[in-house]
Formats: C-alpha cells, structure tokens, sequence
C-alpha cells in the first residue's frame, strides 16, 4: 500500500487523531527545522530537485521525522512504503524490498523505505537493507530518537545522510495549534474559542513535542461542552488537565523567569540543597531549557566554589555534557545530582575576586611591563641583545621554586580562603612565601659579599 492508498484507507475508516491529520502536505507547510529545511539548504534542496538519497532522521519524540518523510514522498512522487523497528520481521522486511526492486525495474518508479525507530532493528535486520541501499533499489528514511551512530550500523550510516531534527521552538507549536484550529484537516467544523493563555501554555510544556501538543488540544476540545450559543471555550484550565500538567508563574521572558533562575543560583551559593531543588523543579517542571540551567551550574561552580572544590567544576561540566547526550526527562536526574554536589561544596570566590581586580587596575590604566627576565628569548644573541636574560627555570632550585619577580607590583590578587581545599592551597602559599623571603635573605648577603647571585642555566633558553 502506498501514501496515497493509504490516505483513501483513512477516509474509508474514519479520522485520524489531530496530529495525523495536521501533518504537512508539501514543504510550505513544515514548522521548524530551519537549519536543514530553511530556504537554500541541503535537504530542502535536495527534496525539491527529486535528488534525495537515503537519510537517517535523528531528533527527539515530536520534532517531525515521520512528517518529514511523509513530505518527501508527496513532493518527489515515489512510492512510499512504512515499517517500524517494531513490528517488521526480516520475512517481512525482504518483501518490502524486493518488491521495491521490482517496481523500479519493471516500472522505473522508485520507493522510498521509510522506517520508524530504525535504531530496534537488530543487526541481521540493519544488514538485510544493506544491498537494497547500496544499489539504490529503495531510497531508505529511517527515523530514530538515539543517536545514529551508536544504535545503526556503520555500513548503513556510512550509505546515509544524517539529519538531526531539533525539539520544536514554542512558537512553531504556537502556529500549529493556530493553524490546527482553523484548517479544514483539524478543528475548523467546530466552534471554538481557545485562549491565548492555553495554546501558550501547551507550547511551552509540550517539550518541543507537536504530536504531543496537538493532541492534549484535540482532547480538551472534545471533552469541554459548549456554551449556549454553541462555543467551545478552551481555557488555560482545559489545557493544565488535557495535557496533565499544571502551569506555573514562570514566562521565558519576564520576571518570573530571571527571579527563579536568581533564586536558583543564589541557593545553591548559600549552601542550602533543599531551596535549591525546589527551585530547579520549578524550573524543569515549567518546560525550562535544561542546558540553560546545566550552563548556570557551570559558571558557579568557577565563580562561587573554585578552588575550594575544583572537583564541582569537572562535574558541572560533566552534567551539561550528559544533560546534552541524554535529554529530558532524564537530563533532570543529572542535574540534581549537580545541583546538591555545588550547594553541599565548600564556597570561595577568591579566583573570581582575584580577576575583577586585576581587571580592575587595568581598566584603570595600570598596565605594566612584562620583566625582562619572562620576556622571549627567541636566540641566544637576540636576548643578549635584548636584555631578555636572567629567568631561573624553577624546576633547578630546591622544592621546584625559586623567588623572582613574575610581574612589578606586590599587590595581591588571589588571597586563598580556608575553605575545602583552598586551606591547602592557601598554606602551600604561605610556604613558598616562607622560600621566597628566605631565598632573597640569602641573595642579599651574596651580594653584600660580593657573590654572584645564582643562575640557572636555562636562564637563555626560557
């Protein structure tokens, strides 16, 4: 059965859920995925030239895999056939294949292959397309949620163009349910009157996810009765229910946004884990970006903990690096465990301070040279010439240290606090302190001696 049986299949049966119905007709009608569709890019191009060569479809539940593929067959005319990872067996895989062999050698009309949760096909199944890709009998569509390059055969990603789909922005869904309410595909037959505080409030917690939002609409218009006068009036409340989610003061743009994010931060600053959490499912509950809130998490653990636990910023890190790989709903689990890591940690923000006042002194025009000593020495003779020698390469003297002038001020910038691991750090400073005047105590009276101050004998070499 081709796309066009199956649409007659569908009328004969009854209507299709809103979400299938909306799907795109052509190109135009496409939401989204601007940095592969939009205007000139690659895939649009290839669509519209009938040049499409097989593609792996990789983004999350929701984004428009299936759509996508459903377009591509209108728009370049080929027969289109559907399985899943699922359900299809190899018996039944063969003989979508080589039926498709077939039709192109007897008919010359090529089949586009297209195959939801590719990535459920275990091996044998992946290398039965093999052949079929490589001589170009089919021109495969596989759609995945995981990513392509762990869950697919080499071979067969080798053969495709991957394409990966990003969650759609809440506008794009915003247009959708808009277009879904006045289409004669969706709810146009039916009066309704839909708030622009509800469809905000599915866009923004559906996830990016159309399928999902679509039909939380679909059900809150069935199952609201109208008023006198015939209207079905959807409401912020009809959505909260037919979506099973409640909404919160939280809006992207305003002030509730910025006071939770601050509330956020600024609990996980104070040491308090529970406050901390508590803000963080706010957050992740209102439909937040979790890599925005991964992002926060990364700067303070430079600017509030730093070298009191210079391990919170290696697990910062490694939280958005996991928050990216694994998305939500499980990103949250991760960023949990950040969060109650940085707000348990011991704080200082003596790096942090250390760097707005030497910033500070700069912007105020106190720019000093660099010593002789530090400066390049390129050769020998240039620094001879130059002046650019004396520099004591540390790893000569005792304890790897050796006291000499790295920049010409005795201001202090980094003042380490007692905190965690900084307490440590503080008293290896206070050591080479201790070297540092004890190695001047003893060039001194070199010198009064009529000595020659030590020198090592990298000095020429930087």
């Amino acid at each position: 059965m081709d796309l066009f049986e199956q649409d007659k299949a569908v009328k004969e049966e009854g209507p299709q859920p809103l979400a299938a119905r909306m799907r795109p007709a052509n190109l135009e009608e496409v939401v989204g995925q601007e940095h592969i569709l939009g205007p000139g890019k690659l895939l649009r191009r290839a669509i519209e030239a009938d040049r499409m060569g097989s593609i792996i479809l990789y983004g999350p539940p929701g984004c428009g895999k299936t759509s996508l593929a459903e377009v591509i067959a209108r728009t370049t005319h080929r027969e289109f056939q559907r399985t899943s990872g699922v359900l299809a067996n190899v018996a039944m895989l063969r003989e979508i294949l080589e039926a498709a062999q077939s039709r192109k050698k007897y008919r010359g009309l090529e089949t586009i292959v297209f195959i939801d949760e590719i990535h459920r096909f275990n091996k044998a199944q992946q290398d039965v397309l093999l052949p079929y890709v490589e001589e170009g009998s089919i021109t495969l569509i596989g759609a995945t949620t995981h990513n392509p390059f762990f869950f697919i055969n080499t071979p067969l990603t080798s053969r495709s163009q991957i394409f990966q789909l990003d969650p759609l922005k809440e506008e794009s869904i915003l247009a959708l349910l808009r277009r879904a309410l006045a289409h004669p595909r969706g709810l146009a037959a039916m009066k309704i009157q839909a708030d622009d505080d509800a469809l905000e409030h599915l866009a923004r917690v559906c996830e990016g996810d159309a399928r999902r939002a679509l039909n939380a609409l679909e059900i809150g218009a069935l199952t609201t009765p109208p008023d006198d006068s015939g209207v079905i009036h959807v409401t912020r409340s009809v959505t909260e229910e037919s979506i099973q989610k409640k909404a919160v003061v939280y809006d992207h743009d305003e002030d509730a946004h910025y006071d939770t994010i601050s509330a956020f931060i600024k609990s996980v600053r104070g040491s308090d884990a529970n406050a901390a959490l508590y803000w963080l499912a706010k957050m992740l509950y209102a439909g937040e970006d979790p890599r925005f809130v991964a992002r926060r998490l990364v700067i303070l653990a430079s600017e509030d903990i730093g070298n009191a636990d210079p391990r919170g910023l290696s697990l910062a890190v490694s939280a958005m690096q996991a928050v990216e790989f694994v998305g939500m709903p499980e990103a949250r689990i991760v960023l949990a465990q950040a969060t109650t890591y940085l707000a348990t940690a011991p704080k200082s923000n003596a790096s942090y301070m250390g760097l707005e006042m030497a910033t500070g002194d700069i912007k105020d025009g106190r720019t000093l040279p660099v010593p002789r000593a530090l400066r390049s020495t390129g050769s020998k003779r240039a620094a001879k010439e130059f002046g650019h020698t004396g520099y004591k390469y540390a790893h000569d003297f005792e304890g790897h240290f050796v006291d000499q002038e790295y920049v010409p001020t005795s201001k202090i910038y980094y003042e380490p606090t007692s905190q965690g691991y900084e307490d440590t750090i503080r008293k290896r400073i206070e050591h080479w302190n201790s070297l540092r005047k004890k190695q001047h105590e003893n060039a001194k009276q070199k010198t009064e001696a009529g000595g020659a101050e030590p020198d090592a004998g990298r000095a020429a070499n930087g």
